[in-house]
């Protein structure tokens, strides 16, 4: 899927777990976006800050090691860079509604991938 000035939609996928991370990364691709990973928070902000194109929508896990857990992660992403989509999910904890950045969508895991797809697609259109 491309955007309307036909660049390729690129999605960064943060998931510490490598198969939860490349089962999330063939969603991704399914969807027809591109796919970029990063195992945590720390390597998800360096792959922001160092790549010369958007990144599009994030889709990140909840808990994490390092410095910040995916909330965290979201919440500066959204101070940071505001136009950027954000999708938080996990498999432990259901944030309130509050506890998400504005706009952020939130999938309890194991999520749907139709759903998934489709709220990436809704985002960017």
């Amino acid at each position: 899927m491309t955007s309307p000035s036909c660049e390729p939609i690129i999605v960064l996928v943060v998931e510490d777990e490598l198969l939860v991370r490349m089962s999330a990364v063939d969603l991704v691709e399914e969807a027809g976006f591109v796919a970029l990973e990063a195992a945590n928070a720390d390597d998800a902000m360096a792959v922001i800050e160092g790549h010369d194109t958007d990144i599009h929508i994030i889709f990140t896990d909840i808990d994490m090691p390092g410095s910040m857990d995916g909330l965290g992660l979201a919440r500066t992403v959204r101070d940071r860079w505001p136009l950027m989509r954000i999708i938080v999910a996990s498999g432990h904890r259901t944030p309130a509604q509050a506890d998400l950045p504005s706009g952020a969508a939130f999938f309890a895991k194991p999520y749907d991938y139709d759903q998934v797809s489709e709220t990436m697609r809704r985002m960017v259109s």
